[in-house]
């Protein structure tokens, strides 16, 4: 690691740090909100209100381990210039890449149906039917990438990222028991029951995703971030990995303080909004519901953006939102291919979403790993990284972070199969 950057950062005024790193703010805390998507909001409702405040403590080591990947995604970015597909691709070969790729483009697929389910789940909470929400909603992100330019479509996923603070204003509206909340969240209350296990691995499995590393890192590549400005990326990727968890901890508190405590049976977020009307007012339910519907929204946009980009990177096509349609066909094609026929399935009877969101998630738990490791393996490569491969403690707690996500990973798969 260059520490003439960290001296450098220190002595500059803070004005001009600041300047900078809103500049330079976005990757990281656009990847890790989309974090917060339909299936994690879902898992979090659930959690509040069918365990209360037991299991805030997952979120602090959740935040470390998604900075610690967070970080090395734009480490790996800045430094290189490459998207973490082509970097794997020079790695392993076409081959390998190619089945990673096939791979991927199924997974975010699968995401990508329910985040058009969560739109239409949403559209109906106002009155909106999904016959109308949902080619409103292809539209409306189709269009924000093909007619935008990088730095367009940016500041719009920032606008987005900024209206998760709803589901804020919705923790303190339900009026939670601050004091049970803060002991619940540093110190740990493990219940051996399998309903518990079941939610905390499903927890902890909505934390880091296959799709965000190539996201994260093909951004920083398209946005242009230099090496010397390297510390401000890393800032960014850890303020998006605190940011997406206190969201996490406000969505989890405001089911606790009102659905968990009056004892209400809850299965889906159309559910939790409606069950908070009479409990923390109509504006917490309004509130709730315009998070959900952002969320998905906002995912909607990002999964088919990062799963173009990576297919893109990963076989030699170009790439970016930058770009004209004419000079990357396959990208836009892709990304076009992906909206329009994710709200066609949404859109037909009697889709089993259940089961193809079941299979996405089998296959998050088996790329997840692979990918966690080629980060590992890249981020220790002096050929690539130079002087800012992982340091010794960094190799530590990132080995831990990838060695857990791992372990996690495949509880996830078996519980499925129970």
């Amino acid at each position: 690691m260059d520490y003439r950057i960290v001296t450098r950062y220190f002595r500059s005024p803070w004005f001009i740090r600041l300047a900078l790193f809103l500049a330079i703010m976005g990757p990281g805390i656009i990847t890790a909100s989309v974090d917060n998507d339909a299936g994690g909001i879902t898992t979090y409702s659930l959690a509040g209100a069918q365990f209360g405040y037991l299991l805030l403590w997952t979120l602090i080591p959740m935040t470390v381990a998604l900075a610690v990947v967070q970080e090395m995604g734009v480490r790996m970015g800045v430094v290189s210039g490459k998207g973490l597909a082509s970097l794997i691709r020079e790695k392993t070969g076409v081959r390998l890449v190619f089945f990673i790729m096939v791979l991927l483009l199924a997974v975010n697929f699968g995401n990508t149906l329910a985040e058009f389910s969560g739109i239409a789940v949403s559209g109906s909470i106002f009155g909106i039917p999904p016959y109308e929400s949902l080619p409103l909603a292809a539209l409306f992100v189709w269009l924000l990438v093909v007619r935008g330019s990088y730095r367009s479509v940016e500041k719009i996923f920032l606008v987005g990222s900024a209206l998760y603070a709803s589901y804020i204003i919705s923790g303190f509206l339900a009026h939670p028991d601050w004091k049970l909340a803060a002991a619940n969240t540093f110190i740990p209350h493990i219940t051996p029951t399998a309903a518990y296990i079941t939610m905390l691995v499903a927890l902890v499995g909505t934390t880091i995703s296959p799709w965000m590393q190539f996201y994260i890192q093909a951004s920083v590549v398209e946005k242009g971030i230099p090496l010397k400005h390297l510390i401000y990326s890393r800032l960014d990727a850890i303020a998006g990995s605190i940011v997406t968890n206190v969201v996490a901890f406000f969505i989890i508190i405001a089911c606790a303080a009102t659905i968990f405590v009056h004892g209400i049976p809850v299965n889906t977020v159309a559910d939790v909004s409606a069950a908070l009307a009479p409990l923390a007012g109509n504006y917490a339910s309004a509130l709730f519901a315009f998070g959900f519907l952002n969320a998905s929204l906002f995912a909607a946009s990002i999964l088919p953006l990062s799963t173009a980009h990576s297919v893109c990177e990963g076989i030699g096509f170009e790439s970016g939102v930058s770009k004209t349609f004419r000079e990357a066909p396959v990208f836009y094609g892709l990304y076009t291919g992906t909206i329009v026929l994710a709200a066609f399935f949404i859109s037909l009877p009697n889709v089993p979403l259940l089961s193809i969101l079941y299979l996405s998630q089998v296959g998050n738990g088996i790329l997840l790993p692979v990918i966690l490791i080629y980060m590992l393996v890249i981020a220790n490569d002096k050929k690539i990284m130079g002087e800012y491969v992982n340091t010794r403690m960094f190799n530590y707690i990132a080995g831990a972070t990838v060695a857990i996500m791992i372990g996690l990973s495949i509880a996830l798969i078996f519980i499925g199969f129970l």
